[in-house]
This record gives structure tokens, sequence and C-alpha cells, in this order.
């Protein structure tokens, strides 16, 4: 069957056929309502979503992940995507996102008390003192490998004050369309009302590798760091499954008492990169890395084969407007623009591919963590 086009753009065999059981579900359901639809209505419905004829999935105690594929930006499968989570020290890729790109990574600066003011109680710290002069690559590889809080106040210091730096990630967040996302700390340190889900983190994640240093810094093990009297101590990465994990890009865990862990991953097998995000394990340290390794072993198998339940939402243009509608139809063949959340938008999509089911065009069948000061760890 030939190349079926919608609104100017080429959907695959995956992607129509994933649409078309979307359209079918009404958008006005109570789950949809409750939550976002960023991404496709499935993604905002409660609990698993996986297509029918999917491989077993995997057991997990999570209340919330997702597993996609950071090239098409397909969502393979899901559970409770958008469902509003402490993120602890995952969203330093969202302040990576934010403040990485603005900086030279041999610039050097000198550090003072003042830019290490107001951390939290108990934050992880890499060890960074007053009066040592760090490159921004020094800082970038503490905020990593060991989610360093210190490190991120500098960073953020140099970029002109916390305060500043927590408005432009609230603005970055907006332009990656993770609206499950509110901002109160730069670090991730708890605080009332900062939330971010599976869905946004990736969203995050997928962004972040775009950049060459972002994805240098996520990838590295062992590094060396600065210490008094030109001397430095090693840093070894808190990513468990650096090193144990076939294909293991990266890339940030977290860790708060409130919180819980959190973990996005990126492998990357056979030319395909997959992420997978898991957020808040019942129970088990190590479960979170358990969880995402076998999220990810089923998204190598299951990739190309499965249908997709969603996309992962394109930024919003440059000109400060989201993509337009020929662009909000997800395809497997770029990185997918998500369908616009909201009964509007998820109701024409329904008409337009209700149309195009009654012409025939549907009739398609598949193919046969650190250590932490005082009371709290955080990774």
């Amino acid at each position: 069957m030939p190349p079926t086009k919608f609104n100017g753009r080429t959907l695959s065999r995956r992607t129509l056929v994933g649409l078309a059981a979307a359209a079918a579900v009404p958008a006005g359901t109570a789950a949809a309502a409750a939550r976002s639809t960023v991404g496709g209505e499935r993604l905002g419905r409660s609990g698993t979503q996986v297509g029918s004829e999917a491989p077993a999935l995997p057991s997990t105690n999570s209340p919330a992940w997702v597993v996609a594929d950071a090239d098409s930006g397909d969502v393979l499968a899901a559970r409770n995507a958008h469902q509003q989570l402490p993120p602890a020290s995952t969203l330093k890729m969202l302040f990576a996102d934010t403040v990485l790109p603005k900086f030279k990574k041999t610039q050097k600066h000198k550090v003072v008390a003042a830019d290490l003011a107001g951390m939290g109680g108990g934050s992880s710290l890499v060890g960074v003192e007053a009066g040592i002069t760090y490159t921004v690559h020094d800082l970038w590889l503490g905020v990593f490998l060991r989610s360093g809080n210190d490190a991120v106040h500098v960073l953020a210091a140099m970029n002109g004050g916390i305060d500043k730096t927590i408005e432009e990630m609230r603005a970055r967040a907006k332009q990656l369309r993770a609206d499950d996302t509110h901002v109160v700390s730069a670090d991730g340190y708890d605080h009332p009302g900062q939330v971010s889900s599976a869905y946004d983190l990736t969203l995050f994640a997928r962004a972040g590798l775009q950049n060459a240093d972002f994805r240098e810094y996520c990838s590295t093990r062992i590094a060396e760091f600065p210490a008094e009297g030109g001397k430095t101590f090693q840093l070894q990465n808190t990513n468990r499954l650096l090193g144990s994990y076939s294909g293991i890009i990266g890339v940030k865990n977290g860790y708060t008492t409130n919180a819980g862990n959190t973990f996005t991953g990126a492998a990357e097998r056979g030319g395909r990169t997959l992420l997978a995000t898991v957020m808040h394990p019942q129970y088990g340290y190590d479960e979170v890395y358990k969880e995402a390794a076998a999220l990810l072993d089923w998204g190598f198998e299951a990739a190309g084969e499965v249908d997709p339940v969603g996309v992962l939402a394109e930024p919003v243009s440059a000109a400060g407007s989201r993509p337009t509608a020929s662009a909000n139809v997800p395809t497997t063949e770029n990185r997918a623009s998500a369908t616009p959340s909201g009964p509007s938008g998820l109701a024409g999509t329904a008409a337009a591919l209700s149309a195009l089911v009654a012409g025939g065009v549907l009739a398609l069948r598949r193919r046969p963590q650190p250590k932490a000061v005082g009371r709290r760890r955080r990774a």
C-alpha cells in the first residue's frame, strides 16, 4: 500500500493504526480530563498504556514510567505518563537544558561564599569550595556525576542568580511542552509544589542529548575534580547503569526522602536510541535501575513492531508559537510533534482520522546515588 498523506505529512503504518485506535476513544473521558494529553489522548489516561499485540511488559512497582524512541519520538508504552510527582535531582536535566548552552566549558570562575548560599539542608554536594577556581567543565561534571547542588548553585550564580535561573527553567519547560512541570528549586531539592512527570522528564532527556556537552557529561563514569592546593579527587557517576547495561548513554538519577528514587536512562543499540523514565518505585533503592533496564530491554524488542501509544512533543518554535496543525500528527519517520492537548485538538484529529478510515486508507495490518549531608540523601 502506498504511503498515506495527512495534512501534508507522510504517516507510517504503525502510526496510522495507533492513531486510529486512539481516535476511537472519546476525548472527554474523566481520565483524559484529569491529566494533560500532550503527546496523545492515551498518555493522559490512568494505568498502563501499550499496544494490544505488544510483547509482555516487565513487572514493575513504580506508579509512573515511560519508554520511548528518542529519534522518532514514539512513546512505545507508558504508565501514568502525565502524573505529577516530585522529580528530585532528575530536574537537573532541565537545569542543564536551560543553562549549559550559555557558557563555554573552558570558562573559569572563582567561587565566593555567596555562590553557595541558600542550599537546602542535607543537599548532595560534590565538594565545591569558596576560594577555588573551577572551569565550567568541572562544575558540570559535579552536577552530572555527583548531583552536586553546590555546583548547581555556582552555575546559577554565574547565570545571574537562582531566581533568574528558575524563571528561565520554567520558560524552557514551556518551550519543551513539559506542562506537568513546576520548578521551585533549580537543583531539584524538595519544595512544596515542585512536580514533574515521567513524560516531562523524558522530554528533558531527549532535548539534552541533542547537545554534545550534555551527552558527554551524562555518560562520564569517572572524573577528577579540583580541590585545595591544586590537588584533585575522583568523582564516580552515581548512575548505576553506566558500565553495567549494554548500550547505556546516561542520563540522570535522583533521590530525596520525599520523592524516593527517580531515573531517566538512555541506551543505544543497533542504531536505535531509547529512553526510559521510572518514578518512585515503591520499594528497593536499586529497583529504579532494574525497572529502567527491564523497560529498555522490552523497548528494544518491541520497537518497530509495536503501535505507539503517543509521541514526545516537539518544542515550541523559536517564534514562540506551537506547531501548526499540519505538524500535530505523530509520525515515526521524524521526531514527532505531539497532538495538541484539549478536546478541540483531539476532536479535530479524531474527525480527520475517521474520514481516512471511511475512505479505506487505514485498512492496514501490522507486520506479522551520592553521599549526602544530614538527614537527606539526594542523587
